[in-house]
C-alpha cells in the first residue's frame, strides 16, 4: 500500500493488522447505484487478491498468505443461488495474480508465474502439479506482488514492483543516481506466455519508471496495456522544508496509466501531484514541491486521490450493466485517502471513444464498514482483486476478510 507519514502508517498498520469483526457480512451494507445488488459468494476464505471467474462460473483466486497451506482458492456454484457451496484450497505457493487463459490457470508467486492445466470443463486437471513458466523475479517481501496480464499475441505482462520507495540511499534522503532498483524492478516485463522455465532475464522491460502496478489490464478496444500504479511517501518526513504533513498526505496522484512499450512512467524522479496537474521533480533529486520535469514521461490517463492503493483495474466488456459501463474501467482501491476521508471502495472510469470521459466515480461503497472520517472499530473488508462473470456480473475480492462480492444489475 502507498505510504504517507511515518505516524500515520505506524496507524495504518496497526489497523488493518486488526482481524475483521466477528459478525455476518451484511451485504446491504454495501453502497451500489439503484438497480444494482450485492451478493457474498463466499466469506472467510483467507487472503483473496486477484481472482478469475471461468465461463462455467467458477471462481478461481489467489491467495496472498497460505489457507490451510494452500495458495489457491476454487469455488464453485453447484445449485446456481449465488452462493459457493463447493470451497477446495490447492496450490503450494502464495501470490496475487492468477488467470485463465489458452486452457490453463495461470497464477503467480511473489517470484514468478506458474500453470495448471485445465480440461474441457475449465476444471484443473492436477492440482498437485504445476508447470513453471518464469521464476527468479526479484522479491525482497516489500511490494512484492507479481500481478500479470496476456495479450493477444500470446504475451505475458508481469509487474516487478519496488521495494524502495523513492531509490533512496538506504539511511538517507537522498535517491540513488542512477537509480539502479530500475534494472530488475519498478516496472512491468514482457515474457512468452507458453514458453516454460523462463528466467528474469529472459522477460524484456516493456515499461519503467512504475513504483508498483499492481491493477493491470489489457484493453481489447485499444489494444494496449493498462495499468494502476501506486505512488510514493514520505515527502513532510525528509522533506519538511518544502512539504506540510498535510500535503504528504494528500500527494502523490495513484494514475491509471495507458502503457506502450519503451514508456517511462517517470518514478523515482518524478511524480504526478493532480493540485497543480503537473509532473513534479521529486526531492530526492533536487525537487521542492514545485519544479516540473520528466518531458519525456508518460502522462497518467486518470489521476486519483493519493494513498489510495488502486490493486486492479477492469475494463466492462459485458452487456449486464447499463450502457454507461461499458468499456469503462473499474478500479478496486485497496487504502484509504485524508483528503476524501474516504477508502476501499470500487470506482469507475467512463472511456468514449477509448479514452476516458468524464469525472470517475465511486461505484461501490462502504466496504471498510466504518466512518473513515471518525474510526471506532476495525476495518471489515479491503476491495483487491476484480473479474467479470460470464454473465457480466462483477466480482471483487477482499483480502483482509476473505469475502468474494458478486454485483449485479436488474433492470
Amino acid at each position: 500500500m502507498s505510504q504517507i507519514t511515518l505516524a500515520t502508517l505506524a496507524l495504518g498498520m496497526l489497523m488493518s493488522n486488526k482481524p475483521a469483526a466477528k459478525m455476518p457480512v451484511e451485504e446491504s451494507a454495501i453502497k451500489v447505484p439503484a438497480g444494482f445488488s450485492t451478493k457474498v459468494v463466499a466469506s472467510g476464505l483467507g487472503s483473496t487478491r486477484h481472482l478469475t471467474v471461468a465461463n462455467n462460473g467458477d471462481i478461481y483466486a489467489k491467495l496472498s498468505k497460505f489457507k490451510d497451506g494452500k495458495g489457491i482458492v476454487h469455488l464453485r456454484d453447484t445449485n446456481k443461488d449465488g452462493v459457493a457451496d463447493e470451497t477446495n484450497y490447492f496450490g503450494d505457493f502464495v501470490g496475487t495474480g492468477i488467470q485463465i487463459y489458452n486452457g490453463f490457470l495461470y497464477a503467480s508467486s511473489n517470484s514468478g508465474v506458474n500453470r495448471f492445466k485445465m480440461n474441457d470443463k475449465l476444471e484443473v486437471v492436477d492440482k498437485e502439479h504445476y508447470e513453471n513458466i518464469v521464476s527468479g523475479l526479484i522479491d525482497k517481501g516489500r511490494d512484492n506482488a507479481k500481478p500479470f496480464v496476456f495479450d493477444k499475441q500470446s504475451n505475458m505482462y508481469v509487474t516487478i514492483g519496488s521495494w524502495n520507495d523513492a531509490c533512496r540511499v538506504p539511511g538517507t534522503g537522498q535517491g540513488m543516481v542512477p537509480c539502479t532498483v530500475l534494472d530488475s524492478a519498478g516496472g512491468i516485463w514482457k515474457y512468452k506466455a507458453d514458453q516454460l522455465g523462463q528466467k528474469f532475464q529472459d522477460g524484456k522491460r516493456y515499461i519503467t519508471g512504475l513504483k508498483n502496478a499492481v491493477g493491470i489490464t489489457w484493453n481489447t478496444k485499444t489494444n494496449s496495456l493498462f495499468a494502476t500504479s501506486h505512488g510514493r511517501g514520505f515527502f513532510h518526513d525528509f522533506y519538511p522544508q518544502y512539504y506540510t504533513p498535510k500535503q504528504s498526505a494528500e500527494i502523490p496522484a495513484e494514475c491509471l496509466y495507458e502503457i506502450h512499450e519503451g514508456d517511462d512512467g517517470g518514478w523515482p524522479i518524478i511524480y504526478y501531484d493532480q493540485f497543480q496537474n503537473k509532473k513534479i521533480l521529486a526531492p530526492e533529486y533536487g525537487g521542492d514541491g514545485k519544479k516540473t520535469a520528466g518531458e519525456k514521461a508518460i502522462d497518467p490517463k486518470v489521476a486519483f486521490p493519493a494513498h489510495l492503493g488502486p490493486n486492479d483495474v477492469l475494463f466492462y466488456t459485458g452487456n449486464q450493466f447499463p450502457a454507461k459501463y461499458k468499456n469503462g474501467a473499474f478500479v478496486a482501491f485497496h487504502g484509504q485517502n485524508s483528503e476524501l476521508k474516504k477508502g476501499y471502495f470500487v470506482a469507475f472510469v467512463p472511456f468514449v471513444n477509448n479514452k476516458p470521459s468524464g469525472k470517475w466515480e465511486i461505484f461501490a461503497d462502504n466496504f471498510s464498514g466504518i466512518d473513515l472520517a471518525k474510526p471506532t472499530g476495525p476495518i471489515q473488508h479491503r476491495p483487491c482483486g476484480l473479474a467479470q462473470g460470464p454473465d457480466g456480473s462483477l466480482y471483487v475480492a477482499d483480502d483482509l476478510g476473505g469475502t468474494i462480492f458478486k454485483i449485479s444489475y436488474k433492470k
